[in-house]
Formats: structure tokens, sequence, C-alpha cells
């Protein structure tokens, strides 16, 4: 506690002496908090002149910041940039008073949950949570709303390009463009749930400078080829397993494969598969037998049927499970199992270096449809996409799809009897 102390500028300004210090303290109360600041004089006359001022400084900031300006520096005007609690020329910047991005983080994740209640997946309301509590929080923190703007967005897509090393390499590792947009989106809404509570404004423009469109490539798929290759090693696997007890997981893998090659459901949707969602019926218009399928997935409940092919993997993965109407078929995507397979085929990537996962069995599905003249509006509603999003990402790289007939097209050159015939026709 002071043992001394003085009072300046009609009450505004405090200055004081703790017990067993040599050096005066100053201090005064702005903007909703407490400034404290060390004038380092033993000599209160000196103290007094150094508090004035410093009083004087810290009125002149205080009024600027309320105003979204500038700050006086040095005596000059310098644009207040030192972030919350950050030092800058010996003064400590104030924290902001209004609310921060925690606070809004924290009003969106609350919100969020209740109200996509039964619309989105777990999965996808929990991804909202780890973006924020991995990605998000860690760089703005308690960085007062008002001060996220369009640069600061822009830092932070700086920042998520260059902030992952991989320690093996020592190379960077950039985030994939869904992976970035999805944070950006994640961002936005927090930004919006501040908006509608009155925090802020405007929502900040948050779109990526320097790029109106990204570039259109094709979605890596295995050809006719590569597939029979993959379902080839997966069935040699089966059999002959590096270890006798990883029989039945290899079994499952490759019936796995056969399944998704055949239906072109995305791994989320194949992971919640339950049997019951799964029925044996005779096609009324082929007369082939296939399966049914209540796809359960981003877009809520959905529906699929198979081709003849996935009917023999899922009687056997379900007479091998002993599968109950509850139970799920394959449960979690076999990522490593997939990795090590294409590895060892060195089918990991195609020739254009996309790399390829289990959601390359979807694509390789769509493929081989539209290479066998499959109408493609009717591939689009099996798969539940859209036609535009097939055309876009699948059906530009697939020679089959360009009519040679309807493109070489060649005019009939005029012989040399039409060409006199044609001179020689008197004119009406």
């Amino acid at each position: 506690m002071p043992v001394e102390s003085h009072v300046l500028m009609d009450g505004a300004l405090h200055v004081y002496r703790r017990e067993g210090s040599r050096f005066w303290q100053c201090s005064t109360y702005l903007g909703s908090r407490n400034h404290r600041q060390t004038t380092k004089e033993t000599s209160l006359a000196a103290a007094k002149d150094f508090a004035r001022d410093w009083y004087m400084e810290r009125c002149v900031e205080d009024r600027q910041r309320r105003r979204g300006g500038v700050s006086l520096i040095n005596g000059s005007a310098q644009p207040v940039v030192a972030e919350p609690g950050q030092v800058m020329d010996g003064r400590r910047r104030p924290k902001p008073t209004g609310p921060s991005f925690e606070d809004a983080a924290t009003a969106f994740t609350s919100e969020f949950e209740v109200i996509t209640m039964g619309e989105r997946n777990a999965g996808y309301v929990k991804s909202k949570s780890d973006i924020i509590r991995v990605h998000l929080t860690p760089f703005f923190g308690d960085t007062a709303l008002e001060d996220i703007t369009a640069g600061k967005v822009q830092e932070y897509r700086a920042h998520r390009q260059t902030s992952r090393v991989d320690a093996k390499t020592g190379k960077v590792k950039k985030p994939a463009r869904a992976t970035l947009h999805h944070e950006i989106v994640t961002l936005r809404q927090i930004l919006k749930t501040a908006n509608r509570k009155g925090w802020i404004a405007a929502i900040p423009d948050m779109s990526a400078p320097y790029k109106t469109s990204g570039k259109l490539e094709h979605r890596a798929w295995f050809s006719p080829e590569e597939y029979k290759l993959l379902y080839e090693a997966t069935r040699e696997r089966a059999k002959n397993p590096p270890k006798p007890r990883w029989r039945e997981v290899c079994e499952n893998f490759h019936d796995y494969v056969l399944f998704m090659g055949n239906t072109g459901l995305r791994p989320d949707e194949s992971a919640r598969l339950e049997l019951r969602d799964v029925k044996i019926v005779k096609d009324e218009s082929t007369g082939e037998r296939i399966l049914e399928i209540e796809v359960r997935g981003k877009r809520g409940v959905g529906f699929c049927k198979s081709m003849p092919g996935a009917i023999m993997p899922f009687e056997r993965i379900r007479k091998r499970k002993g599968l109950k109407p509850t139970d799920r078929v394959f449960g979690k995507s076999p990522r490593e199992l997939m990795n090590t397979v294409l590895d060892e085929l060195n089918l990991k990537f195609d020739r254009d270096g996309h790399i390829r996962t289990c959601y390359s069995l979807r694509h390789t599905y769509i493929c081989l449809r539209l290479l066998e003249g499959a109408d493609i509006y009717q591939v689009a509603k099996n798969c539940r996409t859209s036609v535009e999003m097939i055309e876009k990402y699948y059906g530009r790289h697939l020679k089959n799809n360009i009519d040679a007939s309807a493109v070489n097209v060649r005019k009939a050159r005029p012989t040399a009897d039409t060409a006199r015939k044609k001179a020689t026709k008197p004119m009406k």
C-alpha cells in the first residue's frame, strides 16, 4: 500500500509511492479501466511533471481510440498497431473494453449447437468448435471485434499458409483450399453473430484478394485399368494377409473397395451406414439384383441404387461380422490401409499429382458410369449431387463424353462439274 499519495488534475491523476520503493508511481482511470505507470523518478517534483505529461498522452490516446483513429506517440500522430497488452514505446496499450473475438466465438458456439440440432450431423457441428479452438482463437484471441478488419482476415490467410511445418521434411504444409474456406466460413459466422448482437456495425469484406476464381481441376479417380489393379491387390491381400491376425481386416477392406466402387457413397456416408439402411431388391427396369441404400450424409437423408457388383461384398461382410439391424456395416473409413495399398501399387498420386484417397472410389464410380454412357442427370441424382458439379469436376476430362461424329463434321467440296453448272446457270 502507498505510504504517500498526491492528487493532481482535479482528482483525475494520482501520484504515489509504495512502501519500500524509491520511485513514484502515477495512475488514472480512463476508458472504463485503470492505467498505471512508474515515473522512475525519486523526486516528487519531477514525478509530478512526468505524471502530467503521461496523463495528457493517455487522454489523447483514449479519445482517438474511441474515434477509431490514431494515437500520439513521441509527439506525432501514429496509428495504434500494437496488440492489446503489448508494450509500445515504453507504454502499454490499453486492452479493448468492448466485446472481443472470444466473446463472439463463445456466443456463436452455444447458439450453433442449439439451432442446428437435428439439421446438421454431429461431426459437422463439432468441426466448428475444433476450428475455433485450434485455429481461430489462437490467432485472434482477445482482439476487439472492431479491430477485425479485411486486412486482419488477410493476415490470417497468410498466417495459415506458413504456420505449419512438416516435421519430417521441414517444408511448409499449406492447408487445402476447402480447409481454409471452411475456416473463413466459420469466422464469417462468428462475425455475423456479433453483428446480430449489435457488437459490430458491419461485417468486413472477407473475400480473397488477388484470386477471383480457382483453377478447375478434375477429381482424382482410378481408371478402369487402375481400379482393376487395386481390387485385385486387395483380393490378394485378403487371401494372404501380411500377418494372420490381420486377415479379417484385409477381407473387410477388399469388400469396402468393391462396395464403394459400385455405389458411389462418400466415405462419411459409408461410415454411418447401418445394416437396416440397405436392402437387396430386384430392379424392375433391368431385372438385376441391386442394393437400395438409404444414405444419411451431410445433406440429410438421400437414396442410392447400386450396381449389381455391390451385392457380393455386402453379403460377405454381413455374414462375416454377423451384423444386427442397428450395427454399422463398415464403420470408420480405412484410411491407413488404403494409403498402404496405394503406396505399394504406386497409385497414391495420379499423373497430374492429385492425391488419391478413399474419396477417390466415389469419383471412380461417377467417372465409370459416365464412360459407360449413363445419363448425367440420373448419375447426379443417384450420387446426391448436382449436374453442374459433375460437369465441372468429372465430365470435362472424359474423352467418351465427346461425340466425334458431331465434332468431325466436314463440308462437302464442290467438284468440277458442279462448279461448271453453277457458272452456266442462267440468271433469273
